[in-house]
């Protein structure tokens, strides 16, 4: 069974004169001895350090309070989540499968054994609260791979105790920089290892870049979507807030780039991997957009006084969510597993890593990317100004709801394009965004008002009273209405702003 802690720390060179007096840190009443340690840890990854060059760790350590398999991911600078899991012989199941997205089908191996004797210092406040660990590290390092190599060190580490305020880290720090200390080089042990194990490559003599084409601001873009479907993987799989979610839109805006800028990419290519992302995208959204539209009638419930809220409507709306819940964790998980979607990762890969460039990838950005901003845009236009001519009703929604795609499409684009652009995309895309927003509001109403006929007709069957479903209907389609009422207005003061 694997637990996740967070990790907030910072790393610091050291001489061999040990560690400064820290009883003067503001807050610090006790600074308490613990010892010394001695750690040993391997450290595992690809063949080609894979999780290295993502800044992520998988270790075998004994010794220590804390002995065991540690899967360290990176979440900020200087803040990491630490998995962990029991000691054992092989690489557990739990910290593979969340390092499975950028391994695939490589082997893990032992690349690095670092030893340590750790002398370690806990800082208590007044009333013998731990407020952060202070460690002095004597580190030994042995590479275990290619022709090997060997270093050695000194650091000093301070990590915050858990629900820890980090301004008291600054205050560590300035005392250590006061005592001549200064932050490491390194963001962690094994970035230090490796660097200092590899014998040094001759600089060789590299001609200037030539300017940016617009393939290159394409493939940028392309690149940092699929960089988050990776990244996003572990996030997924432990259930992290909103990670499905921005998972989806990574995969949304990759498809939408494949679609702008048909004339920078071969849809040959393109178009059975944006079928795949949109494979991906429906799976992970199985229970998203349930979940998301029973919050909101949750919600609408709970604003209703009392007096308003007549027969089982709570418990009425539980039965009906729970009939339309499609997925479940462990289909997510086998989804992420299976080898469909394991491909789908090496042919994004091997896009970015050879991209099928179409002759006009070559052209200046500020005329192949502006003009293919311009062509979503217009249609973005074609499909505002059919919705507006359309009376209120079913057709009007239908083509609110395309503009709202358009718009999100729109939106991608000029993201893709604000690097080249500069601050002409980049208004467009706040405009795009304000305008999806106001879409988005319409067609949640439109699906709102869907499920609350489906409820009502369900509690009318049972004998139960619909009253509150009739008015928390006329309450949506005023809430349309408004939406509707603020969009001239609204899409009057885009045209006037972008200036593409």
């Amino acid at each position: 069974m694997a637990e996740t802690k967070r990790e907030i720390e910072r790393k610091y060179e050291s001489d061999d004169s040990g560690l400064p007096d820290l009883t003067g840190v503001a807050g610090v009443a006790t600074v308490l001895d613990k010892g010394v340690t001695e750690l040993d840890a391997t450290y595992y990854d690809t063949a080609d350090e894979r999780l290295a060059a993502a800044s992520i760790t998988l270790r075998r350590r004994t010794g220590g309070p804390d002995a065991g398999w540690h899967l360290k991911v990176p979440v900020a600078p200087g803040v990491r989540d630490e998995i962990r899991a029991p000691l054992g012989d092989s690489i557990p199941r739990t910290l593979a499968a969340l390092v499975r997205s950028r391994v695939r089908g490589a082997e893990l191996l032992p690349t690095v054994r670092l030893r340590s004797d750790r002398d370690l210092r806990d800082l208590l406040d007044a009333d013998g609260r731990l407020l952060a660990e202070v460690s002095l590290d004597a580190v030994r390092a042995d590479r275990l791979t290619g022709k090997g190599g060997h270093a050695q060190w000194t650091e000093i580490e301070v990590e915050l105790a858990d629900g820890g305020d980090p301004a008291f880290l600054d205050r560590v720090e300035k005392r250590l920089r006061k005592a001549g200390v200064r932050p490491s080089g390194s963001s962690s042990k094994l970035a230090r290892a490796l660097a200092e194990t590899t014998p040094k490559k001759k600089r060789r003599h590299r001609p200037a870049p030539d300017p940016l084409t617009a393939g290159d601001h394409v493939l940028a873009y392309l690149r940092a979507q699929r960089d988050a479907i990776v990244a996003l993987d572990p996030a997924v799989r432990l259930d992290t807030y909103d990670s499905v979610h921005r998972m989806r839109v990574a995969t949304r805006r990759m498809r939408s780039a494949f679609r702008s800028y048909r004339r920078v990419l071969d849809r040959a290519v393109t178009d059975p991997v944006g079928e795949e992302l949109k494979w991906l995208a429906g799976e992970l959204g199985i229970d998203r957009d349930q979940e998301v539209l029973t919050e909101r009638l949750t919600a609408a419930v709970a604003e209703l006084p009392r007096h308003l809220t007549v027969g089982p409507v709570r418990t009425r709306l539980r039965t009906w969510a729970h009939a339309r819940s499609g997925g479940s964790r462990r289909h997510l998980i086998a989804v992420l597993d299976g080898a469909r979607h394991l491909a789908l990762l090496d042919a994004l890969d091997a896009l970015i890593a050879d991209p099928p460039f179409l002759p006009a990838a070559a052209g200046r950005p500020e005329k192949v990317i502006a003009k293919a901003v311009r062509k979503d845009f217009t249609a973005l236009s074609r499909l505002i100004e059919h919705a507006l001519e359309l009376p209120p009703g079913h057709d009007r929604d239908l083509a609110l709801h395309e503009a709202r795609k358009k718009a999100k499409r729109t939106r991608y684009a000029a993201e893709a394009a604000t690097p080249a652009l500069g601050d002409a995309a980049a208004g467009l895309v706040r405009s795009a965004k304000s305008l999806q927003s106001l879409l988005g509001d319409h067609q949640d109403s439109v699906m709102t008002r869907e499920a609350l006929r489906a409820i009502a007709a369900q509690a009318h069957d049972a004998g139960e009273s619909s009253f509150t479903y009739g008015l928390l209907y006329g309450r949506e389609e005023r809430r349309a209405e408004r939406s509707e009422n603020a969009l001239p207005a609204t899409w009057a003061s885009i045209v006037r702003e972008t200036e593409l």
